[in-house]
């Protein structure tokens, strides 16, 4: 149930959903585009590897899983509360980016992202985000955006600052990862910034 604000949405209803998912041109030859059914085993490959393992606690056991996050990725797009992206260089997939808990009436949302193996320390990560951010923040009509990793994961806190978003602090004990609890850092881009 969604209940009356005194103020107008940041966001339009509609802004999103009344177009296309849009396929997202990024610096270094990348393509951030809509996910297709058939990129379900590079998804499940992806998902296989320690790194992302350790970073993401929700993850697919079963092609038919993927499927099912990719369906929901769909409806997300036209419920205006998230999308999802494949990150491309060529034909060949090498990361994933995400827009999540979109909230139109404040204009906000959450960013979430993993590189293949083969394509970390390239700069797809942040050359995606920046992307991401660029159209969200301009078409997307959103006004801030935000995202976390824990304080151990390093290379993720490198990406959020290459792609602009700045550190605000530190959410403590804020998340459950496969060894345990974990401190968050908590970064954002708003419109106007840098």
């Amino acid at each position: 149930m969604r209940f009356q604000v005194s103020t107008p949405p940041a966001v339009p209803a509609g802004t999103l959903a009344g177009g296309p998912q849009p396929t997202l041109p990024a610096e270094g030859g990348l393509v951030l585009r809509p996910w297709a059914d058939g990129d379900a085993p590079t998804v499940l490959a992806a998902y296989q590897d320690p790194e992302i393992r350790r970073w993401h606690t929700r993850r697919p056991a079963s092609p038919e899983q993927v499927l099912q996050w990719f369906a929901h990725s769909r409806r997300a797009w036209q419920e205006e509360t998230g999308a999802s992206w494949a990150v491309t260089r060529g034909d060949e997939v090498v990361g994933r980016m995400t827009l999540g808990g979109v909230n139109l009436d404040d204009g906000e949302a959450a960013c979430a992202y993993w590189v293949v193996p083969a394509a970390r320390g390239t700069g797809v990560a942040s050359g995606a985000l920046r992307a991401l951010s660029a159209w969200a923040l301009a078409d997307g009509r959103l006004h801030r955006l935000w995202l976390d990793h824990s304080t151990g994961n390093v290379a993720s806190c490198r990406v959020a600052v290459k792609a602009g978003f700045r550190l605000e602090g530190t959410k403590r004990s804020a998340a459950v990862h496969d060894d345990g609890r974990h401190d968050m850092h908590l970064h954002a881009r708003v419109r106007g910034d840098d």
